[in-house]
């Protein structure tokens, strides 16, 4: 049998699921993303001699795809959000990002180095790639696109946000790690290069790129416009020219990604051009996206769960319903949110491709030596989020609506 052409036949199969089943499940409490995990499970699981990706030496092949994946993914978040960047309205964004992902951080690291016993710089690692929300398999409980009017929806707001800008933050803690795996003098060039400078390079390249963006769309003479050809794959440039721009600057291309999308977002806000620069963008994430679950779920059929133990199951558990839900309710406490939104943003800190990226880019820059059992607990973590926020998304979405309408 020719694996090869088995292997196609099934991706396209998958694709046509991904233009069909959004309007199957519509209202149905199962996500996407778990019917395509199952599908690739089953898929690796026949006995047709088909091995899932290792993740003992397919740590480069995995980076790459997952981090094409979320930089489309943040380009089209960063689409999303009409409200201009600041204090008030962005102010439950900054406290997730400030209080809830460092809690998130620590409290994972805390578990990884106690009852699991991993070396420090292993325990940081699992923290540090576990804390950033996903961004690609959270759309249940996110913005949709432009056209939705997220003035009152301080949850799909702030959601949506926090994905987008936790995926660039995660990167000094994961770069924190792996100095600290390196070993040596590692402190004050961590903070210096990791924290100040490419952070700030980000920020200042995505700003500065995204009002390029924003000008050849919509500001240069109409016969020469990006907007007037309606062309989405602009999108697709835009993304990989601010990702290639900002890395080559010595900034962090995930953080100038979602920075220029939210930049070219605030310029002529009600343009129609923006739908089709968020569509092009999403499609092209869940087209991508499809090819990832299917992967991940041949993985864990093919051994990405052998480093499991009893605690790493408990410690995975814990992180999914006691960490990341006790951090957001910390966060947003002394928040002008309600109560019933205080408990849906707490809860719903889904994690996916950006853990697995950060996981697979660290321990190709550096040797960890508890990485196998960092990948277990961390792929558990993944499937259990995918699979209990998945089911949990849209009675939650609708709870929540009914709170507000009867409020």
């Amino acid at each position: 049998m020719d694996h090869y052409m088995v292997t196609l036949a099934v991706l396209g199969l998958a694709a046509l699921g991904a233009a069909i089943l959004p309007r199957l499940l519509d209202g149905v409490p199962l996500s996407i993303p778990i019917v395509f995990l199952a599908l690739g499970m089953v898929f690796y699981a026949l006995p047709i001699g088909l091995n899932g990706p290792s993740v003992d030496t397919e740590g480069q092949e995995a980076e790459r795809l997952t981090e094409f994946v979320v930089i489309v993914s943040l380009m089209g978040a960063g689409l999303k959000l009409g409200r201009p960047i600041g204090w008030e309205g962005w102010q439950v964004t900054w406290r997730l990002l400030g209080i809830a992902m460092p809690l998130t951080i620590a409290g994972i690291a805390l578990i990884a180095a106690g009852p699991l016993g991993l070396p420090l710089a292993s325990a940081v690692l699992l923290g540090a790639v576990l804390a950033p929300t996903d961004p690609v398999l959270a759309s249940d409980v996110q913005l949709e696109g432009p056209a939705e009017d997220d003035a009152d929806d301080v949850v799909r707001f702030s959601l949506t946000s926090e994905a987008g800008l936790n995926d660039g933050l995660a990167f000094p803690f994961t770069n924190l790690a792996v100095a600290m795996a390196a070993g040596g003098s590692w402190f004050l060039g961590w903070v210096v290069d990791d924290v100040v400078v490419k952070l700030a390079v980000g920020v200042l390249a995505g700003w500065l790129l995204g009002r390029l963006v924003a000008h050849l769309a919509f500001s240069v003479r109409s016969v020469t416009a990006l907007s007037r050809t309606s062309e989405g794959f602009v999108a697709i440039g835009a993304t990989l020219l601010v990702y290639g721009v900002t890395e080559l600057a010595h900034g962090y291309g995930f953080l100038g990604v979602f920075v220029a999308a939210v930049t070219i977002r605030n310029q002529e806000r009600d343009h129609e051009y923006q739908q089709i620069l968020h569509d092009f963008a999403e499609t092209t994430e869940r087209l991508a996206s499809v090819l990832f679950l299917v992967l991940l779920g041949g993985s864990v059929v093919d051994g990405a769960w052998d480093g499991l133990t009893p605690l790493g199951v408990l410690a995975a558990v814990a992180i999914v319903f006691v960490v990341r839900p006790v951090a957001g309710w910390l966060a947003t406490a002394w928040s002008d949110t309600s109560r019933a939104e205080r408990i849906v943003i707490a809860f719903f800190g889904i994690r996916g491709m950006g853990s697995v990226y950060y996981l697979a880019h660290a321990v190709t820059e550096e040797r960890f030596d508890a990485a196998r059992e960092v990948w277990a607990v961390a792929i558990l973590v993944i499937v259990m989020s995918i699979v209990v926020h998945g089911v949990a998304a849209t009675p939650a979405m609708r709870w929540l609506d009914r709170r507000r309408a009867a409020a």
